[in-house]
């Protein structure tokens, strides 16, 4: 299992994750194995980040007008960067044709596919078209995305309302979802579960990946949550939105694991050093 991967231990409640092993540069050892989805918002602010993120992942593929972000800030500047793109998918009203011109012309393999469904938006046909390529069933594909909690507000709401149906499984067992934000990665920590989250175990002298802000947000309802390794650690606390919640909380410097437990599931969200 790729070690991006949350991995369960057997006989156990516990779920590890390696977080930043997405981020650092890719070692021969330990390559990640995720795929990357590229969201419609812009990604200017972000391009170094996202150059790191797209060399470390084994698939690339663009939700329809994101080929144009893609496009904006390497394509029309001669910079083969994101020409490896795998797959532009959805029903390619937002795609430019020069975008799209540019991914369908020779050197560049980009396989574009028009999918049409007003139930599905581009984001949810991305993601099962992952699913559909690498089965579950064989072996999970964890998911990287980018863009999706910027811009307007409804559109950031609606895309944790997909993280929430995309990780129905307590054990992850379709993969995992790591939402990009340009600030932070967030993720999903699902209920009755002890969830491990590295935040410091990089070779020595490296710098951390992760700066020391940290949230853990009910958004689908109430929890329980149990905390360690936070300057303002909980025990049994309950949270909710319109009562308490654990937002800028901080990573002690001797942390190398936040641990979390929780009765309903949570977003957790650390913010991220700039490369």
């Amino acid at each position: 299992m790729a070690a991006c991967s949350p991995q369960k231990k057997e006989g156990s409640r516990i779920i590890e994750w390696n977080p930043a092993d997405i981020i650092r540069p890719r070692s021969n050892n330990s390559p990640p194995d995720y795929a990357l989805l590229i969201l419609n918002q812009p990604i200017h602010n972000h391009v170094d980040m996202i150059k790191r993120l797209w060399n470390n992942a084994s698939f690339r593929i663009a939700a329809d007008g994101a080929t144009n972000c893609l496009h904006d800030v390497a394509g029309i500047h001669s910079d083969p960067s994101f020409d490896n793109l795998d797959v532009i998918i959805g029903d390619l009203d937002s795609i430019s044709p020069v975008a799209r011109s540019y991914y369908e012309t020779p050197p560049r393999h980009t396989h574009v596919i028009y999918h049409r469904d007003d139930y599905s938006t581009d984001f949810g046909k991305a993601v099962a078209h992952i699913r559909d390529k690498y089965p579950p069933s064989v072996k999970p594909k964890d998911i990287v995305v980018v863009g999706g909690l910027g811009g307007r507000v409804d559109h950031g709401l609606s895309q944790l309302h997909h993280l929430y149906m995309f990780q129905q499984d307590p054990d992850y067992s379709e993969g995992k979802m790591y939402f990009f934000s340009g600030e932070s990665l967030t993720f999903l920590l699902k209920a009755g579960r002890k969830h491990v989250i590295r935040v410091r175990d990089g070779p020595a002298g490296e710098k951390d990946v992760f700066a020391k802000w940290v949230g853990i947000l009910p958004v689908k309802a109430p929890s329980h949550i149990t905390t360690k390794g936070l300057e303002w650690d909980v025990t049994d606390w309950l949270t909710e939105f319109g009562g308490q919640m654990s937002t800028s909380n901080h990573i002690l410097p001797e942390t190398q694991a936040v641990e979390v437990e929780t009765t309903k599931d949570v977003l957790f969200t650390m913010s991220l050093r700039q490369i």
